[in-house]
């Protein structure tokens, strides 16, 4: 019989009657107890039954791990590693489940490469409406597209984050971590964020295999952004009433090894449509729209 026991709040604490003199541990973790067969009536004071010559040996188990109890042994199984924990950053004790359908395999159903165009630009660039042309151009071919605009996002994952230089940081550290996910889901990821530092974009770079981050450059002048101004940014920003703008009182760092630069030189009068075809002649030249 197998149970599950999960923790409720802080922690659980058990206890069997006959169980190495009723000692008690708490469980912080989700973890199952096998316990051997047959259970005699009468129930012990936890609600689990158990049997007097029973033992029970305590481990910590993770998520996505089982814990097995015999007689006189215990262990952590997490598909095929045993054991194998981790720790990233402020997370112990992890271990990584593999699945076995992987990224290929994503790939060959939908008949594309995942990966993340990275579009980068002053506000009132053109990056969201560059987003929106790549994405309805690949969508007539066919292709699975996904934006992470940078105002949307904003909308809900990285609602608790403001404008400061850390959270700044923040934000594009998280929607690179997406972005990351959707290609490896084999989805083309359209991540459309002013992403003013290069140490930052180039962070997300570091996060997929080499090829997969095509970084594309809206390299529109100041003054052109300052006049379209689609959402009054920069008059506040120019008033005072918007502080550490990107551009005005915040720097943008330019990309020094994109993939793209748009518009392309002499095509100053380009379309966002245009614009598009020519992020999408990159992808097929490099092989992203086939499997």
């Amino acid at each position: 019989m197998m149970f599950a026991l999960k923790a409720v709040g802080p922690a659980i604490s058990y206890s069997f009657s006959g169980f190495e003199s009723g000692s008690s541990a708490p469980l912080s973790k989700v973890g199952f107890m096998k316990l051997p067969l047959p259970l005699p009536a009468q129930t012990p004071s936890s609600g689990l039954g158990g049997g007097n010559n029973a033992r029970l040996s305590v481990v910590q188990a993770t998520e996505e791990s089982t814990v097995s109890f015999t007689n006189d042994r215990a262990a952590v199984m997490s598909g095929e590693n045993l054991c194998q924990m981790a720790t990233n950053g402020k997370a112990t004790n992890i271990v990584w489940h593999k699945s076995s359908i992987g990224k290929h395999n994503r790939q060959e159903l939908l008949q594309q490469k995942g990966c993340v165009i990275w579009i980068t630009g002053l506000s009132g660039s053109g990056k969201s409406t560059l987003a929106c042309a790549l994405c309805q151009a690949l969508y007539s071919r066919g292709k699975l597209t996904y934006i992470l605009d940078g105002d949307n996002v904003r909308h809900g994952l990285n609602r608790d984050l403001s404008f400061k230089a850390e959270d700044r940081a923040e934000n594009i550290r998280r929607i690179g971590e997406v972005a990351k996910l959707f290609a490896d889901a084999g989805i083309i990821c359209i991540a459309s964020v002013i992403s003013p530092y290069r140490r930052d974009r180039d962070a997300c770079r570091e996060l997929l295999p080499e090829g997969d981050f095509i970084e594309v450059f809206m390299d529109v002048p100041l003054q052109i952004c300052e006049a379209r101004d689609p959402k009054g940014l920069y008059k506040l920003a120019r008033t005072g009433k918007i502080k550490g703008f990107t551009g005005i009182d915040d720097p943008y760092e330019p990309p020094l090894n994109c993939e793209l630069v748009l518009p392309e030189r002499g095509n100053d009068r380009a379309s966002p449509c245009e614009m598009a075809e020519t992020v999408i002649s990159y992808l097929e030249e490099k092989g992203y729209l086939q499997a």
